[in-house]
Formats: C-alpha cells, structure tokens, sequence
C-alpha cells in the first residue's frame, strides 16, 4: 500500500510538521512549484530544507551537478521539464545506472516514467530547484519541454486538465508562454524573434546586453506558428505580412502583469518581432537605489523644491531617463501637491498621482495632453519625451506660469539639451529663463556582488583607456586596486548582475548669457565644467574606483559619445 510520501515524494516526518491546508497546498501544486511551497510552509530557507531532505531519505545533495549529455537524450524533455528531473555525471556513479538530480525525492509516478524511457536503474540525488531549472533551461532549451512530441503523452505528471493528443498549436502556446516566463525570471526588458535561414534565434536584452536563448532542436519547424500566435496575442493581422505592425499584448505570470509592446517588421526570410517588457507592479526606485551620491541628491533637492521651472533627464533609449523622474516625483509627492503625468507607455504608478497614457492614433499626443493638462490646475507635471518643437514651446510656457515641469530629450550629455531645444525652434531666452536643471545619464552593469574580486591596477592597460573617456593618469592618484568581474552562477557567468546609474549634473543659469548668444554645445560644455559639472566620464570613473563597475563597461557606454 503507498502512502501520501510515496506518492509525492516527501517524507513523512515533513508531512507531519504541515497542516491540513498547507499539505493539501502541496499536493496539489507541480513539482517545480512544490519544493519552494515547501520551504515556505516550514519556514525553512532552500539550503536548510535540502538538508532535512538528505537526512530523512539518505540521498546526496550535489551543490554543482553537471549533466549528463548522453542521459538527456534517454529522458524527453518534456518528462525533464515538468518533473525538474535531469541526467547528472558523477564520476563514483554505479556502472550501469542513471545519475539524476531532482530538487525533491522521486515520486511514485516520476520514478515510473523514468522506468518508461530507460532499463537503466535510478540512482537519485538531490540539489537546488533553481540550479535544476538551470540545467534543464541550458540543455533542453526554454519551453524545450512546450514543444517535445514524444513528451506529450505524460498526463499524470500535469496538474492541470490539459488535453492529452496536445496538438502543435497548443504546443507553440506553451512556448511562448514558457519564453516569456523565462524572460520575467532573467529580468528581461525585451524579448527579439529573430527569424534566420533555416532558423529561429531568440535574444533576451537582459542588463542592456542581448543574450541568446537555450532553445529547442525541433524549434525551426514551428518558426511560422510560434510568428502567428505572437501576433494573435497583440491582436495584429496575421495575414499581412509585408507591412510593420504594432500591438500590446498583456500578460501575466503568476504574481507579475505585463505589458508587452509588440512590433514586427518583415525580413528577407520572415517577419522580425520584438516585444519590449513593462512589468506594471514594477517596484519603483528611490535616488539612493538609482545609484545617486549623497551629494548629487543634495544637488538636485535644492531644484526639487523650486515651485516651477523645467527639470530635464537625458539620454539614449534605455538608459533609465522613466526611471528617474518617477524618483524625483516619488521625492517631492505629497497631499499638498497636484501632480499629473503625460506618459507612453506608463511604466510606473505614483500613489495619487494623475497619470494619463497618449494614444497617437486618436489625437491624444503629448502636445494635445499637456494643453489640457494645464487647465486641470496642476502644481507638477511630467512629460514622458519632448518630441517636437509644439511640446517644448508648451513645457517652457508652462513653466514660466508657475509649474514644475519634468521631461526627457535625447541628447548624448546635459548641456546637449539646451542647444537641442534651440535647435527645435525655441528661443534662447525662454530656455536660458525656463531650465533649472538638466541630468545627462547612462546605465552601466553593476559587478556581481557575489563572485567579483579586487585586483591590482594595471596602469599600462587603464592610462589608455582613461585617456580614451577625456581623462588621464591624474585620476589613478591613490588608487591601488580595483574590482573585475569573476563570472558565478548566480550572474550566468557574466560577472555583472543588475545595473547603476552614471550621472552629468548640469545647472545652466549661471551660464544664462552664453545660452542667449547661442554658443556652441563644446563652448557651453567647457563652461559648465569650469562652473563646477562633473562630466559623464568622471562620474563613473567614481563609480569604477568604488568597486561598483568596470572600467571596460564605462568604456563601452561613454567613448562613443566622447
């Protein structure tokens, strides 16, 4: 007779620590989900719940496992997904026995299905679910599982009431599904289709780098439908495939909503489409976690408190610009103050803030939302991007009357933005009167806290490469070591996990008579620098020295634009 811990793989003497609601919780999630619910139920971190497990069944937790590449081809994919079971090499394994690894002890049904596909007798061990997930997502491929026909006949092992002949197109749902899931947990911000001869490849951008995706053998065959659901999904015509389309799609994966920006555009082979993430219960960032010295937010605070000018933040497409005047606004929001913010998308949500989304394609620009804005009596307001010379004229005048306004330019430094509103048509002395405050920025990848390593500068290798961001030997005064990525696991061998903000502070009104006779950019920019602005390259030489990034990352964002 099987009892509940044979059925599902726990032991009894956890079984008996849970109570009837939470046990019955347990079983009725997946595998993947159970070891987490678990953990969770009896308070206990993953590391510790491992080792109640090891001790109760006598089996081996492996802190790295390596896989075994022949055993993938014995276990389908679809078995390996859905029951997070994978071949492992291990040098002292028996001969003739198949090492896998599990976050959970076998079940009754798992270690049926293994006995499907192999004559060879189980040896189990047990190891983190996240490095399970891991290396089946290395070896099989994101939603390699989705799309695994031999895998489609494993009903048991499915919790919900899936059809068992799951046909293609419910597989390519899955896939997609499983992709973007997949992107959630690596912290994607976009999602490329990226159609190639023969092929399909599939790039996440993950930390303003793109990264390719682990897929499927068999994916080529399904290029076609997986294109077509995507553009189900955003409501696109399907059968127009020789025009660019636009669309949204939302979603939605467990605890996190997304809204996914949808566009397509045809390729000599198929039609190309990307999807940009905006998670809409994003946690919102305050200047300390932006990445903000104490005395750069001493700086802006004092222009914070200004009941009206123009605040700008500039800076390439992604470079962070939304998530820094939501900082400011979440700095100065309070009940006194109306606060109404022009936006596209919305990619935070203020607490009583007034937040309208435009929508071109009915006449909702941001020229148009901003007139009405200010017949609604705001004290604040925040334009997403000033596009064109109608918004700019609109923002200035809307400032000199009274109101604070926040926006954001495209330029590739600070005083970039007052010639680049002159260049639009404004006249140099409603901006040289209007602007209080412009903030240039550039998000760099932060240095894996987990596996970076301090080592001794190599000054013929760092004086060129300071020489090529404007600055010299000078700057290596009292610097002796610095950080350097080392590559783990937990950052996916990169060395870089998350990222930091770099910022240029430039307050243009004591040079308010150089913007009138409409100097040059290189002109102003000298000036400011004389006027006490720390330039791009320098912030973030601070930010390098600090052990918070690298030179070579600093590099890559800056000289470009030096």
């Amino acid at each position: 007779m099987t009892t509940l811990a044979d059925r599902h793989g726990l032991p009894s003497v956890l079984l008996q620590r849970l109570s009837p609601e939470a046990l019955q919780s347990i079983v009725e999630a997946s595998r993947e989900q159970r070891f987490k619910l678990l953990a969770s139920q009896l308070n206990l971190t993953e590391s510790a719940l491992l080792g109640e497990l090891a001790s109760a069944t006598g089996l081996t937790v492996l802190d790295e496992p390596a896989v075994d590449l022949q055993g993938t081809k014995i276990l389908p994919a679809r078995l390996a997904t859905e029951a997070q079971v994978v071949p492992v090499l291990l040098p002292g394994a028996q001969e003739g026995r198949l090492a896998l690894v599990s976050s959970l002890p076998p079940d009754l049904e798992t270690a049926d299905w293994v006995a499907t596909f192999t004559d060879q007798r189980p040896q189990w061990y047990l190891a983190a679910p996240e490095r399970v997930a891991q290396i089946i997502t290395e070896n099989y491929g994101v939603g390699g599982g989705s799309l695994d026909d031999e895998g489609t006949d494993l009903p048991e092992l499915q919790n919900a009431q899936t059809d068992v002949e799951a046909d293609a197109d419910a597989a390519v749902v899955r896939f997609v599904t499983d992709i973007l899931s997949q992107a959630v947990t690596e912290g994607a911000t976009d999602v490329h289709f990226e159609p190639q001869e023969g092929n399909l490849r599939i790039r996440y951008r993950v930390d303003g780098i793109l990264i390719p995706v682990p897929l499927p053998e068999n994916l080529a065959r399904f290029q076609d439908a997986i294109i077509s659901r995507l553009k189900i999904m955003a409501r696109l015509n399907i059968s127009e495939r020789r025009l660019p389309q636009d669309g949204r799609i939302n979603f939605r994966d467990g605890k996190n909503v997304l809204d996914i920006r949808v566009s397509t555009i045809p390729t000599i082979y198929a039609e190309s489409v990307s999807l940009r993430l905006l998670n809409q219960r994003k946690e919102a960032y305050d200047m300390n976690r932006i990445g903000m010295s104490p005395d750069e937010q001493a700086s802006i605070r004092k222009v914070l408190d200004y009941p009206h000018g123009i605040i700008l933040v500039t800076g390439p497409t992604g470079s962070g610009k939304s998530t820094t005047l939501n900082a400011f606004l979440r700095e100065i929001n309070s009940p006194d103050l109306r606060i109404v913010t022009i936006e596209d998308p919305i990619e935070y949500e203020v607490p009583g803030a007034n937040q309208v989304q435009t929508k071109a394609e009915i006449g909702l620009t941001f020229a148009n939302a901003l007139r009405s804005t200010l017949r609604q009596d705001p004290d604040v307001i925040m334009v997403g991007e000033i596009r064109d010379l109608e918004t700019a004229e609109i923002s200035i005048r809307a400032s000199l009357t009274g109101h604070l306004v926040f926006s954001t330019l495209h330029t590739n430094d600070a005083p970039g933005a007052i010639t680049r509103l002159v260049d639009m048509g404004v006249e140099p002395f409603l901006v040289g009167s209007a602007v209080e405050l412009v903030i240039a920025q550039r998000l760099v990848r932060r240095l894996c806290t987990d596996c970076a390593k301090s080592v001794p500068i190599n000054r013929e290798r760092l004086i060129p490469a300071l020489e090529s961001l404007g600055m010299g030997e000078s700057n290596l005064a009292g610097v002796t070591s610095l950080r350097e990525p080392v590559g783990c696991r937990r950052c996916r061998n990169t060395g870089y996990r998350g990222r930091v903000g770099v910022f240029e502070i430039f307050h243009p009104k004591p040079l308010h008579d150089l913007i009138i006779k409409r100097v040059s950019n290189r002109e102003l920019t000298e000036r400011a620098i004389e006027n006490g602005m720390r330039p791009l390259a320098e912030a973030g030489w601070e930010k390098v020295v600090a052990g918070h990034t690298t030179i070579d990352e600093l590099i890559r964002n800056l000289s470009a634009n030096e």
